[in-house]
């Protein structure tokens, strides 16, 4: 069904590990337990001591990693989007048929905006932005600006190849996301109704697609 997989996964343990593999695998452990606890209380209502039981470290060990909840909750968020953007992102610039590309990127990314895990983090962001900005721009910087940032490389590719006629590729890139998700994360955001359907998801991205392809297929000759 869907392409995207958590990416947040505790790393396995290799015996013996090295001094750098064991704390690779402590920051892993912690962040996978600081992940289930925003979720679940969201980031006012996430203490640094809850974060500890439940990553099964101890507080002093918590704080050795990570200065206070703020930096905690930065990092995950830098690691989980960033990861993210690679994958929904990976477009094959040389790919002729732009159509199907952009269906499947579509169709993955409206997936995984719908997932309830991706809509709590964005009511939790949302809430902490205004009180700390900073994580907030961290949030966006990590996601979505790392996502429009490479769909904006494949569109220029097929600009140049004459596949698309587009004089900002960087505001076409954000139109084609707002349009694959349009109506459904802003009615998921408001907890109405439930996540989208796959016969929903597939005609957001078709009458994304013609839109798109009004506004931006090539030129006739």
């Amino acid at each position: 069904m869907s392409d995207v997989k958590d990416i947040a996964v505790a790393g396995n343990p290799s015996p013996p590990p090295s001094e750098e593999g064991a704390e690779n695998q402590k920051r892993r452990q912690i962040l996978d337990g600081a992940r289930q606890v925003f979720l679940a209380q969201g980031f006012d209502g996430t203490s640094m001591g809850e974060i500890a039981k439940v990553a099964g470290v101890s507080k002093g060990t918590l704080y050795v990693y990570f200065d206070n909840k703020e930096k905690l909750f930065e990092a995950l968020t830098i690691e989980e989007k960033s990861g993210l953007a690679e994958v929904l992102f990976k477009l094959d610039g040389e790919d002729p048929d732009v159509r199907a590309v952009l269906t499947k990127l579509g169709e993955t990314y409206l997936r995984y905006m719908g997932r309830p895990d991706h809509v709590s983090s964005v009511r939790m962001v949302i809430g902490a932005a205004e009180k700390f900005p900073r994580l907030g721009q961290a949030f966006f910087d990590a996601g979505p600006r790392q996502g429009a940032a490479r769909l904006k490389a494949y569109l220029d590719r097929q600009v140049e190849a004459g596949r698309l006629s587009i004089e900002d590729t960087g505001i076409a890139a954000q139109h084609f996301l707002d349009l694959c998700s349009s109506g459904t994360l802003r009615r998921l955001l408001f907890a109405v109704g439930d996540m989208p359907t796959e016969e929903e998801i597939g005609r957001n991205v078709e009458n994304a697609i013609r839109v798109f392809f009004a506004a931006y297929g090539p030129r006739a000759s």
